[in-house]
């Protein structure tokens, strides 16, 4: 199963509706969707079940049974998607289309994209090709989980940083 997460706070609907016409190409595969509160407004999509909001352990079961994650370029879902050492497709919000306040997603999405288990579509029109290169190698794309917690060599660093200040005052 792959399991589709555009966040909590609102709706995606360039990627819900990329994964939406995906499936209607490649019905074989099971995808379920979190979409957050839907508008009016909001694309609905046809070719894969969803729903609006999940509670955290359904989220988190969802999250744990699917092959493959594909999420917007949120901090969470990526973080989440290390810690649990599944492979992640991801496509920022972008902040010119009003899907978040600035292009910060493309910044974190470009970062991340440098990491063996992360995927990354550009755009809507990218997506397919991405997805189904990702799909046909999924165990290419497995990698050991991360930590909880942040690295040793950061916090070591962090905690350098503050006992030289400590000493120059």
């Amino acid at each position: 199963m792959i399991f589709l997460t555009v966040g909590h706070e609102r709706s995606f609907d360039r990627l819900t509706q990329a994964v939406d016409l995906w499936c209607a190409e490649n019905p074989e595969i099971s995808v379920f969707g979190q979409l957050a509160q839907l508008s009016d407004e909001s694309y609905i999509p046809n070719n894969f079940e969803w729903k609006e909001f999940l509670d955290p352990d359904e989220f988190n079961k969802k999250f744990k049974s699917a092959k493959l994650i594909i999420a917007h370029a949120g901090m969470g879902s990526i973080i989440t998607a290390l810690t649990m050492a599944k492979p992640i497709l991801i496509m920022a919000r972008r902040g010119h289309l009003k899907e978040t306040r600035n292009d910060h997603q493309v910044a974190t999405a470009r970062h991340f994209s440098r990491k063996s288990s992360i995927a990354l579509a550009k755009d809507e029109f990218d997506f397919p090709n991405i997805l189904d290169s990702v799909v046909g190698d999924i165990s290419g794309h497995v990698s050991e989980p991360i930590g909880q917690f942040a690295e040793p060599a950061l916090i070591d660093a962090v905690r350098s940083f503050i006992l030289q200040k400590q000493t120059n005052s």
